[in-house]
Order: C-alpha cells, then structure tokens, then sequence
C-alpha cells in the first residue's frame, strides 16, 4: 500500500496542474472481524455499535490543501462522519450542491483540512443489523446508538438497558453513566428512538419486518 500510494503522491507532487489542488483521502472499512483484526483501545467488533464497530480510520493527503500544522499529525478528538464527506467535498471543490436534495452530513471542511480539531455539530445515530443481537460471543448487543457531543448512548429498541460514556475521557466505554445523568440518558434516549421511527424498516425478526416472498 505505501509503495502504490508513494506513487500517486510522487505524481501528484511533480504535476505543477496538481500540486497544489489535489486532496486524496483514505479511509477504512468499520470495525475489526474477531479473529481477523483486533479494535485496539476500542471495545467490541464489527456489527457491534461500541467504537470498535463504528469507529473508522481516516487519512487526508494534500500538501497544498492541508494546514503546515496539520501534516504528518493525528486528530483524535474531533468527530467527522463518513456522512460528511459529500457536502463537505462538494464546498471544496466549489461546486454547488444539486437542486432538491438535502444531506445527513455536514460541510466541515475546516476539520477534514486539519484546520480545526472541532467537530460536527449534529448528532451521529446507529442502529446496528437486526440479525445480529449476539454476535462474537456477546449476547444482546444494543440495538442503537447515538453520539452527542461529549456523549454517546446505547440502548434497546424502546430505549431499555440505556448505557451511556463519556467519549471525552472513556473513548474504551467502560464506566457507564446512566445512572449520574439521567436527564442525558432520557434526551438521547429519545432521540434515538425517534430518528430510528423516521428510518425505513430493516427486514429482521427484532423489528417483525420480513421481506415479501416472491410469487
């Protein structure tokens, strides 16, 4: 990969059309397949809506697009989703966004430069596949999750067995915080809850959605 990439950027670098105003953009697959990766710091594995089945990697290169301070540096803190990308590449190629259509994502080109280590302003909301209430072992995974600020919820369904972290200082979710804040976990709860209603059904015995059968 660094010997494929290394050519692409020697290219890119030597091309005085390029140079300047070319931004290349890594990014990897979800979560980690027990047995076939580990989560590092992150608790649990692809399918699971802890961070270490949502939380992806992503890598910007663009030497006269990015900010001197940010090359070569790593951004924890700020949260960008993959929802992100299209308004936010469509606002830095200028170009103007199509007529009638509105996006989940945010442009917040600033982040994605390494301008600023803010972060999206709205909520990030999961819910993970419906055939898959255990999966790797763990039995009765959360159905949804929702990242707010500072915070991130996991629950049921209908909102029972809420487990709430502190992404700030718990990024491995291990010292749940329902029980200290439950005026948190009773705004996020439904949230959730109501943007899951706003969503089309996934087919799956846990929503009782199956799919019609062909004639």
């Amino acid at each position: 990969m660094d010997e494929q990439l290394g050519k692409l950027f020697d290219y890119v670098r030597n091309d005085p059309r390029l140079a300047d105003n070319t931004l290349i953009l890594a990014c990897s697959d979800n979560g980690a397949e027990k047995g076939a990766g580990v989560s590092g710091p992150f608790r649990g594995f692809k399918t699971h809506l802890f961070e270490g089945g949502v939380r992806s990697s992503l890598v910007a290169w663009g030497p006269g697009l990015l900010a001197k301070k940010a090359i070569g540096s790593v951004n924890k803190k700020s949260v960008f989703s993959a929802v992100d990308l299209v308004p936010t590449l469509l606002d830095l190629a200028q170009i103007p966004h199509p007529e009638g259509i509105s996006y989940d994502g945010e442009s917040v080109p600033e982040i994605l430069l390494g301008q600023s280590k803010s972060s999206r302003k709205k909520d990030i909301f999961f819910r993970r596949p419906p055939d898959r209430d255990s999966f790797y072992g763990v039995k009765d995974l959360p159905d949804l999750a929702v990242r707010s600020g500072k915070w991130k919820l996991l629950c049921e369904y209908d909102g029972a067995d809420a487990l709430l972290y502190d992404m700030d200082t718990d990024r491995g979710e291990t010292n749940d915080l329902s029980k200290k804040h439950p005026e948190v976990v009773s705004r996020l709860t439904k949230a959730v809850i109501a943007w899951h209603q706003s969503m089309p059904p996934d087919n799956g015995p846990a929503l009782a959605s199956k799919p019609k059968k062909k004639k």
